[in-house]
């Protein structure tokens, strides 16, 4: 392969690495045409960018980018495939579905999601349990609402009338 072949490749995994927040290294090899044909379409369904390369040229990507996270660069040995994504549990739960429909491939070497680095195929039900952002909002957002949904609910069951028969009493004694 060329130089420039080589640094084309090399900015073009930089760039997904600035687009994509979440990474997930795996080993695909094995895997006969129509499991990979099939492991793309699902990948593209739940938009997964996945990129077969090699580990020297993914090594010096994350060197561009100023990756710290060294236990990743430990993972990059054999046939590598990298899986992209915005949410952090996408590939988790993309891969515990292929491996549901009777595949033993991608097997999880390392992840990084969420500022974190995973390693090891054990840690596979972890990311899978990964609250996306507005997974977590949406459970803030619950959390704040429920005493005030508690507060309605006394006032309107017949909680709220003995309420609303006590502020009545205690408005007409001030006056």
């Amino acid at each position: 392969m060329k130089k420039e072949d080589k640094t084309a490749i090399i900015d073009s995994i930089t760039e997904k690495l600035n687009t994509y927040p979440n990474f997930y290294i795996t080993d695909i090899s094995g895997l006969n045409a129509g499991a990979t044909y099939q492991l793309r379409k699902l990948c593209f369904e739940k938009d997964v960018k996945l990129v077969v390369l090699k580990n020297t040229l993914l090594k010096k990507a994350l060197e561009k980018n100023n990756f710290q996270e060294a236990d990743i660069y430990g993972v990059l040995e054999g046939p590598t495939a990298v899986m992209f994504s915005e949410n952090a549990n996408t590939p988790a739960k993309l891969i515990k579905e292929f491996h549901k429909a009777g595949h033993d491939k991608p097997a999880l070497k390392g992840a990084y999601a969420q500022e974190c680095a995973y390693i090891g195929a054990n840690i596979l039900d972890e990311l899978v349990n990964i609250k996306s952002r507005e997974e977590l909002i949406g459970d803030i957002i619950s959390l704040l609402q429920s005493p005030a949904k508690n507060v309605i609910s006394a006032l309107q069951g017949n909680a709220g009338q003995k309420i609303a028969g006590i502020v009545k009493t205690l408005s007409e004694r001030s006056e």
